[in-house]
């Protein structure tokens, strides 16, 4: 107990909240004080952050402001608080999350220990064969119009120590700043890329969205991923019922369904006969659509609805593969060149390979034939045609088959997927 302080935080908290922190990574906030630098004062840093916590008297800096191109040509605020403030953050996340975990419904899937997104595109696709219509919704701006006085009144019914009360509504209105030092005051929304952020606003569509639906629509079996939803109808009758009865649910609590963006989808796996406006959709980085599928039992063709990586993520990868300008780096070896990029080549293949491995292998095409064009480069003996090149990378890859992450899962080059 800390019978001078009007707070009771548990010092042991901020360490584990650090710890946290740490092990996430991340840059700096707006103060410019980088992991590295709070560690070289760690013990004081700590200590200044829980007696300011405890004494009432600690308050948030602003949040760098980010901004992040969207495929779309806009761009997304992104919200960078400072180290201490993540700490701050983490520290009542590690508080509360377990007792919010707790009565979150079980098809929310962001954000939460033990759930993933590949658990919510497995369910989507093991319902898009039972129901013959989605209902893909995008929420406008979600994050960023986020009715601050509804969000407390949910954070009420389940945070009742008074400092935690404090410091979440302190959060919430802590400006956005700029490099030029410009502030953005903020009377709504959740920064991204805040640590209590992803928390908040699961907690705010639980009760917007999920706990609505299992009371009002309990037939109508859906998947959420943060604000990225899905509902299964049996009609598309049901579809377009659903859409207008969710979109007044959302304008009811502030916000708003994005008509341009939220389509009705049919997605039976039976033969097509007639023609639907749309018979595609894109969810959490992956494409539903129809695709030919073999029988494994009497070796025939047919069509299922299925996922596999979307167009828009292949393009992503690409411009980031592009990005690393192999062909400026000449004089690094093959080896560097792996070191180099095998950390982000290790999250795509552990990602985007989960469902149809046929269609990720284009990606790893792309890279493959991106290594074989620097080495086309750097070695003047396979100059002379693409083809060398790409027989000497996968020699090399048969002599070391983990070089590269991608090719210790089977994705090494072969001139059989060479365009």
């Amino acid at each position: 107990m800390n019978a001078a302080k009007p707070f009771d935080i548990d010092k042991r908290l901020i360490y584990e909240a650090y710890k946290k922190v740490k092990s996430n990574r991340g840059s700096a906030g707006i103060d410019g004080i980088s992991m590295e630098e709070f560690d070289k004062d760690l013990s004081n840093n700590l200590y200044r952050l829980w007696n300011r916590m405890s004494s009432g008297s600690y308050m948030p800096q602003s949040v760098k402001l980010v901004e992040i191109p969207k495929s779309n040509g806009g761009k997304r605020p992104l919200g960078i608080p400072t180290i201490s403030d993540r700490i701050a953050q983490m520290a009542v996340v590690l508080s509360i999350m377990p007792s919010l975990d707790a009565i979150f419904h079980e098809d929310s899937y962001g954000y939460r220990p033990n759930k993933s997104a590949h658990d919510a595109i497995a369910k989507a696709r093991e319902r898009c064969f039972k129901y013959a219509w989605v209902l893909d919704m995008d929420i406008s701006k979600f994050f960023d119009t986020i009715d601050h006085e509804l969000l407390m009144k949910a954070v009420r019914i389940h945070v009742k120590e008074r400092w935690m009360l404090l410091y979440i509504e302190r959060w919430l209105k802590v400006p956005y700043e700029d490099k030029e030092g410009n502030r953005t005051e903020r009377m709504m929304g959740v920064p991204q890329g805040s640590v209590i952020g992803p928390v908040l606003a699961n907690l705010f569509l639980h009760y917007v969205f999920d706990k609505w639906m299992q009371i009002n629509h309990p037939q109508i079996p859906f998947e959420r991923y943060a604000d990225d939803t899905i509902c299964h109808c049996s009609t598309e009758k049901e579809a377009k019922d659903m859409q207008e009865v969710i979109s007044k649910r959302l304008s009811e609590c502030h916000l708003t369904l994005n008509s341009d963006k939220t389509k009705i989808v049919y997605c039976k796996n039976a033969n097509r006969k007639m023609k639907y406006a749309n018979i595609s959709f894109d969810y959490l980085g992956y494409t539903f659509r129809p695709r030919k599928a073999m029988n494994t039992k009497n070796k025939t063709l047919f069509t299922n609805f299925s996922p596999a990586i979307s167009k828009k993520s292949r393009q992503k990868i690409h411009e980031i593969v592009k990005s690393w300008k192999l062909s400026s780096k000449l004089t690094m070896s093959l080896k560097e060149i792996a070191s180099y990029v095998n950390p982000i080549i290790r999250g795509w293949v552990a990602y985007y390979s989960k469902f149809n491995k046929t269609e990720f292998r284009k990606v790893t095409q792309y890279l493959n034939e991106s290594l074989a064009r620097w080495m086309r480069r750097k070695f003047k003996s396979l100059n002379r045609y693409f083809g060398t090149a790409i027989r000497a990378l996968a020699k090399t890859s048969k002599k070391q088959p983990n070089l590269f992450a991608h090719w210790g899962y089977g994705y090494r080059p072969s001139l059989k997927y060479v365009n």
